[in-house]
Parts: structure tokens; C-alpha cells; sequence
């Protein structure tokens, strides 16, 4: 047993700007300068003579103060549906990259899946007065009627309707499901089914309307539906249902790589083979679509790119701007699940 002693340890004392200045020998505004990297200029040999005075007292600035006299908290927050996607883990991790390159930290939410979670999120970063928030929101339509009168810009990510009033940043989810579906039919596939996720609204998920207007073009009036959530379980037990349907569409587009995933794994247990017995193409372009078995020809979604906008849109030069909707192309990656040769297994793509 430790004995502990009778009095407990005096607390540290809090080490000042005025602690620095007087060990380096400048005033308090120069070690300020040096803190903040301005506005005014400090010559090299001053700048090393502070850094190494911090260094040496451990100082370490009071970030709480700084943002509250320069009006900025210099934090973003980030609500996402379900961090254990690896799409919104990517799309995540380039948020944060560009906040960081840019002086920003990132707190990041999970909503999991639930619109009064994601709603307390928001109020918690109205409370840590955020600069500015990231929403990938549950809804097709979410309310951000509170940020907007406390003056925090916000962007939804992953979104591709037209916000109007606020800054919308997502993928051309219409044309490029359509293209992904008429890749399908050039293997010859007449019946090709869908598996999507269940709508939070009243209006049809765009994978859904670009899936439709591709059976129109190649002459078909309708297909075959599976409604499922977004994740493994979803795409599983939906491959199961469609298993069990009779005749078996020979191709599915599926609209997320994770439903593709779960969907993989009911074709496996049936001792099906893909895609000789049924081809899939999915939507997103995870890491893990290039590593299952077989690898998954997907829409590749434009992660990065789109990340780099919606950090401009909240800490950039044109943050002052209008709110701006902005879609983005993606890339069909063709890889062996949907039939194409090996050539492409190693990631080729078209667009």
C-alpha cells in the first residue's frame, strides 16, 4: 500500500505571457506575435530566443481566451449518421485534414442514425460556439434554423439537392447511378435489380431515379426493388430476399458499398457466384470495395474534393458569400464483381 502524504502537492504555478517575455527578454506584444504568427513581423533570431523561453517554462497559451477576444472559437463541428461507415470515416478524416491545414480543430459527432441525436449534437456545438459545421444529416431536409440565427455557417455534405438557403456539397448521385446501371446492361443483363436505402422523405433517393432512368433507356418500364438500411445487415438481408425471388435478376445496383458487403455474404453462403451467377455494381468508393471478395465495382465519390470545398465554403475567402450548391462527378472504377476482365481488378477506371 502507497502511503500518501499528509499534505497534498501545492498546484503548479500558471506560467503568463509575461513569464516568457521577461525570460526572453522581449515585450509581452512580440511574445504574442510569435504565439499567433502576427500581424506584425518578428526577425528569426527574436522568434527562436521565444519559442525557446516557451519551451523552457512549458507555457502554453490560453486558447479559451484568445477565441473569445478575437471573436473565433477556431473549432468546427461535424455530425455524421454512422462513424462506422468507412465512407463517412474517409469524408471525415479529409474534413479534418483540410480544417487542420487551415488552423481549424475538428469535433466530430455521431448521429447514429437518429434525427434527435443529431439534433443534440447541434445544440452541443451551438453551446462550444463553433465557427462553423459540418452536417451529413439523416434527413433529406434537415432543420438548421438554430445555427443559422446564431450565425454559424453550415454545409451539408453528401448532399446533392439544391438547399438554396444554405451551402449543399455532394455528388452527382443521378447521372452517375444511371451510368453505373447501363454498364451493367453492356454485359448483357436484361433484368437488373435494385437494393437502396429506406427514404427519410417523401422524394425518391437519387441512386433510385438514376437506377429508373437507366431500365427506361435500355427499354424496361420497371425492375425490381429492395429497401434496406444503409449498412452490412441491410445489404445481407436483402440479398436474401432477393435469392429467394424467382426468376433471379442476374445483375443488382446497389446503393451503398456497405449494403454491397452484407449483400456479398448471402451470395457466398447460397454458393452463388459473382459475378457469373449475379454481377453488382455499388455507390460510394471505400477503401474496403477494393479489398472484399470479389472486388466491388463501384461509383467512386470524389471524398477529398469535395471535403476541400465544404472547408472553403465555411473558413475561406468566400465565406462571406452566398450559400452555393455544388455537385460533384463521380468515377466508375470497374473491378470483377460486375463481370469486367482483370485488367481492371488493380483499380483502373473510367468516368
Amino acid at each position: 500500500m502507497v502511503a500518501m502524504p499528509d499534505h497534498p502537492s501545492p498546484p503548479r504555478p500558471v506560467i503568463t505571457r509575461k513569464d516568457v517575455a521577461r525570460l526572453a527578454g522581449v515585450s509581452t506584444a512580440v511574445v504574442s506575435y510569435v504565439v499567433n504568427g502576427g500581424p506584425k513581423n518578428v526577425a528569426p533570431a527574436t522568434q527562436a530566443k521565444v519559442r525557446q523561453a516557451i519551451a523552457a517554462l512549458g507555457y502554453r497559451p490560453n486558447v479559451a481566451a484568445r477565441a473569445l477576444k478575437k471573436g473565433s472559437s477556431r473549432l468546427l463541428g461535424m455530425v455524421v449518421p454512422k462513424i462506422g461507415n468507412p465512407f463517412f470515416a474517409s469524408l471525415a478524416e479529409e474534413v479534418e485534414q483540410a480544417a487542420e491545414e487551415r488552423g481549424f480543430a475538428m469535433l466530430l459527432a455521431d448521429s447514429r442514425d437518429s434525427l434527435s441525436v443529431e439534433q443534440s449534437h447541434l445544440r452541443n456545438f451551438v453551446d462550444r460556439q463553433v465557427d462553423g459545421v459540418f452536417l451529413c444529416s439523416v434527413l433529406s431536409n434537415p432543420d438548421v434554423g438554430e445555427l443559422e440565427q446564431r450565425g454559424i455557417r453550415t454545409v451539408l455534405l453528401n448532399f446533392s439537392e439544391d438547399a438554396r438557403a444554405i451551402d449543399a456539397i455532394g455528388p452527382e448521385f443521378t447521372r452517375s447511378s444511371r451510368q453505373a446501371v447501363e454498364h451493367l446492361g453492356s454485359h448483357g443483363h436484361t433484368e437488373i435489380a435494385l437494393i437502396v436505402g429506406i427514404p427519410t422523405g417523401n422524394t425518391l433517393d437519387r441512386r433510385e431515379i438514376g437506377w429508373r432512368q437507366a431500365l427506361q433507356a435500355m427499354g424496361q418500364l420497371d425492375g425490381r426493388v429492395y429497401r434496406c438500411s444503409f449498412d452490412r445487415q441491410g445489404g445481407y438481408e436483402a440479398g436474401q430476399q432477393l435469392l429467394a425471388s424467382s426468376p433471379r435478376p442476374g445483375a443488382v445496383f446497389i446503393s451503398s458499398d456497405q449494403q454491397a458487403i452484407g449483400f456479398l455474404r448471402a451470395i457466398h453462403e447460397a454458393g452463388l457466384r459473382i459475378p457469373e451467377d449475379v454481377a453488382v455494381m455499388s455507390f460510394d468508393g471505400s477503401e474496403e470495395a477494393e479489398y472484399c471478395w470479389p472486388p466491388l465495382s463501384t461509383v467512386r465519390q470524389p471524398v477529398r474534393e469535395m471535403a476541400e470545398a465544404g472547408v472553403k465554403a465555411i473558413i475561406g475567402p468566400g465565406r462571406n458569400a452566398p450559400p452555393q450548391s455544388l455537385v460533384f462527378d463521380c468515377e466508375l472504377v470497374l473491378r470483377r464483381s460486375c463481370g469486367c476482365t482483370a485488367a481492371h481488378d488493380a483499380g483502373q477506371g473510367i468516368k
